[in-house]
């Protein structure tokens, strides 16, 4: 069939009538291929979109890690605003944007790669699209390149502790200590295994290495700097994937809630923004992760010149600060997970803070609650797009709320 592609889809692919999903094709271009489920697999590009580019990455075809590569970043960034204009426009919100930020390449600091044995060695890498084989990924223009050094450790481990049918993830994360490794689907720890593992810790000079949540090798702190504080969080804990990325929301952050004196930061996992906004204010941090809290609170007690900051552990979908333990605070932070803050945002419009930075990474969720605040009486001043997952269609942003 020869069809014509409409719109981008929330993955990334092409859109076509039907509707037919048409993976690397853009909108405006002309497509052809055998259609099967609703799918062409292997399309033809007729006729290009001016906005196609040659992909920098020699495995991007097969590997299933990026999905915008095929495309220029000016259109990708147009892209990625129109998806949260679009998202905010069905729950009859408007905001003003400002211009993207996008990460560079060769700049994400964490990623999660998949690790099998094979008869004589071991496969890792990231699964190819749509298909559960794993692509090798020498060369990678999306990682850091201390993440792709890991990479022979990486093989070694796998052909260590894993089994002959199962598949290891294997969580790598770059610190000021060195990469901090995290495991997960692998043989039972036991002895020779966690002797073995800790000489390759040792071997490969990790910062600190987790088996199943297990610590295995501890040999310098898995540090990140978060402002002035030096913070360790826990083993696989949440992390911006981008130092940029970070930076950009950070920045965002802070000018929405500046001048304000006591700040409530919610979800604030292990302090991305309570200890930046620590140096000028009172934060009080809540998050559900007691260990993450536990090391904010050590970051800040280390750190010198910040103002106070305490930490309560508290599951916010299930118990939310109400509007009397909101209103001691002239400003909040809401950094949910992906399903949104709705039972905190709820509790927010009924309260007396007059400044609200929301953060989120599903311009759908943060729609929805975007327009319970609108509802109450908040207007959004401006949306800051932030494109930290670069040549993915995922997409995180800064909003400032005021009433």
């Amino acid at each position: 069939m020869k069809l014509t592609v409409e719109r981008l889809g929330h993955l990334g692919d092409g859109v076509a009538p039907g509707p037919v999903f048409v993976p690397m094709a853009l909108p405006g271009e002309v497509v052809e291929g055998d259609v099967t489920e609703g799918r062409i697999a292997a399309p033809k590009i007729v006729e290009p979109s001016p906005h196609r580019v040659k992909p920098v990455c020699p495995h991007y075809r097969a590997c299933g890690g990026c999905a915008l590569m095929h495309a220029s970043d000016g259109f990708v960034a147009d892209w990625k605003v129109d998806v949260v204009r679009t998202a905010l426009a069905a729950q009859g919100v408007d905001a003003p944007f400002r211009p993207v930020i996008t990460s560079a390449p060769q700049s994400r600091r964490r990623a999660t790669f998949s690790g099998r044995r094979t008869k004589k060695s071991a496969l890792v890498g990231f699964h190819g699209r749509a298909s559960g084989t794993i692509i090798e990924v020498p060369g990678c223009r999306l990682l850091h390149p201390d993440l792709i050094a890991t990479l022979p450790h990486l093989a070694e481990v796998t052909m260590i502790g894993a089994s002959r049918k199962g598949e290891l993830a294997l969580t790598v994360t770059r610190t000021e200590g060195g990469a901090d490794l995290a495991v997960s689907g692998g043989k039972p720890l036991e002895q020779s295994l966690f002797s073995d593992l800790a000489k390759l810790a040792e071997r490969a000079g990790l910062a600190r290495l987790t088996w199943d949540g297990e610590p295995v090798a501890n040999r310098y702190p898995a540090a990140q700097r978060f402002g002035q504080a030096i913070v360790v969080p826990p083993a696989g804990a949440f992390l911006q994937a981008t130092a940029e990325g970070e930076s950009a929301l950070v920045a965002a952050v802070r000018e929405a809630v500046v001048g304000s004196s006591r700040i409530a930061d919610l979800f604030a996992g292990s302090g991305t923004f309570t200890l930046p906004l620590a140096e000028w204010a009172e934060v009080h941090a809540v998050e559900g992760e007691a260990a993450m809290l536990a090391a904010l609170d050590a970051g800040w007690r280390q750190a010198q010149a910040l103002h106070k900051v305490t930490t309560e552990t508290r599951d916010l979908f299930r118990r939310p600060l109400m509007p009397d333990e909101l209103n001691r605070f002239d400003a909040a932070v809401i950094d949910p997970p992906r399903a949104g803050g709705e039972a905190q945002t709820q509790e927010l419009a009924a309260s007396n803070v007059l400044v609200i930075a929301a953060v989120s990474c599903n311009p759908v969720t943060f729609a929805r609650d975007a327009r319970i605040l609108n509802d109450a009486g908040y207007r959004i001043d401006w949306v800051q797009v932030v494109d930290q997952f670069r040549w993915s269609p995922h997409v995180e942003l800064v909003a400032r709320f005021a009433r």
